[in-house]
């Protein structure tokens, strides 16, 4: 589902009302007919019709941030996904005031990078590889990833952008459990051996030492996961859509 077909963001039109005019054909923004609604819903449909035409052709996705709730924040991937970051860090621990980031993979454009730290691992590297991002992926980033880049790389607001953290949908369709639990349930099958965030942190002390075999364990790791996300992110966007959608409705 795109932006352009949602109606959610107007103040007073709920999902009922949604799915109404969904039902009666206005799928799409450029569908839409103001008799379907009173007259003042209809002002308000028409005047964020107009406003977020203009950002959407300005790729302006933090208003879309802004204006879809919480729980919609899914539907902004489809029309942003193209210039989405999907990341994720490996760690020493569990926190970021003792604590340091090991490596920091993204996936932009069907391509991952990952930085490691004491090699390419720095601030300037993160924030010139989030700069052009409209939209952040990560699973359980905005308790755990966003927190601990921006406390040990001071982006000062680089990562203060529409961010959907997939571990809140996946629990809106009863997924729950770790990245690796999911992936599993959404049918994802990895190439290596499981690994957790316990091995990870195993594996950077021993590369510290010189064991050149777990750094490469430990990113191959690491990108893994962020290579996954975005498989993860169709999947459980698509299911999200399939849900919300009523039946005989085409978009």
């Amino acid at each position: 589902m795109r932006v352009e077909q949602s109606f959610i963001p107007v103040r007073g039109v709920g999902e009922q009302t949604e799915r109404k005019l969904w039902r009666q054909g206005m799928t799409h923004w450029d569908d839409f007919e103001p008799d379907a609604v009173g007259s003042t819903t209809a002002e308000r449909i028409e005047t964020f019709i107009d406003n977020a035409r203009e950002r959407l052709a300005r790729g302006d996705s933090h208003y879309f941030g802004r204006q879809f709730p919480s729980g919609a924040q899914w539907r902004l991937y489809e029309s942003f996904q193209d210039s989405a970051a999907f990341f994720d860090i490996e760690t020493t621990g569990l926190d970021q005031r003792h604590d340091t980031v090991t490596t920091v993979s993204v996936r932009q454009g069907g391509e991952t990078k990952t930085f490691v730290r004491d090699r390419d691992l720095t601030a300037d590297r993160l924030r010139e590889t989030f700069a052009d991002a409209d939209l952040l992926v990560s699973f359980n980033g905005k308790r755990f990833d966003v927190p601990f880049l921006e406390h040990s790389f001071d982006l000062d607001g680089l990562l203060d952008r529409p961010h959907l953290d997939l571990m809140y949908p996946c629990r809106q369709l009863d997924l729950t459990g770790g990245l690796k639990q999911i992936e599993k349930d959404v049918g994802i099958e990895r190439d290596r051996p499981d690994l957790s965030g316990k091995d990870a942190v195993r594996l950077w002390y021993e590369a510290e030492r010189g064991d050149d075999a777990a750094l490469e364990t430990l990113i191959s790791y690491n990108r893994e996961d962020v290579d996954h996300l975005e498989t993860v992110a169709d999947r459980v966007v698509t299911r999200l859509h399939e849900r919300t959608v009523p039946d005989g409705c085409e978009f």
